[in-house]
């Protein structure tokens, strides 16, 4: 069950948005999780500074896990989403940070796992 919450100072076509989640929906296999138990949140043209600069594109992925993972997975799933964040929105790798948390408990459905 990831959560994966996308946020840039750029804007986020409906295609772009649509090409990302699919892609994110392979690249959590990495963590062995399925697209079935992903949900997804893109927040478009956000206020970011970064680097003292608020007018060069930057993104934030945070990617919130039931569980855990691997260093191994981590290190392949975020230079699988730092590749697809810099190729759909023209966004250099070097203007990405991925933050990871990893959950203990998690509801759904009105219960926790």
């Amino acid at each position: 069950m990831p959560f994966i919450n996308i946020k840039t100072n750029t804007s986020i076509t409906s295609d772009k948005e649509t090409s990302i989640k699919k892609k994110l929906g392979t690249a959590v296999s990495i963590i062995r999780k399925s697209e079935n138990w992903l949900m997804i949140n893109f927040e478009d043209m956000c206020r970011m500074w970064f680097r003292g600069n608020s007018d060069i594109p930057c993104a934030f992925a945070e990617v919130k896990l039931y569980g855990k993972a691997s260093p191994d997975e981590y290190e392949e799933l975020t230079e699988k989403i730092t590749e697809m964040i810099s190729s759909e929105l023209d966004i250099q790798p070097s203007q990405i940070y991925v933050k990871y948390e990893e959950v203990k408990y998690w509801g759904y459905n009105g219960c926790n796992f």
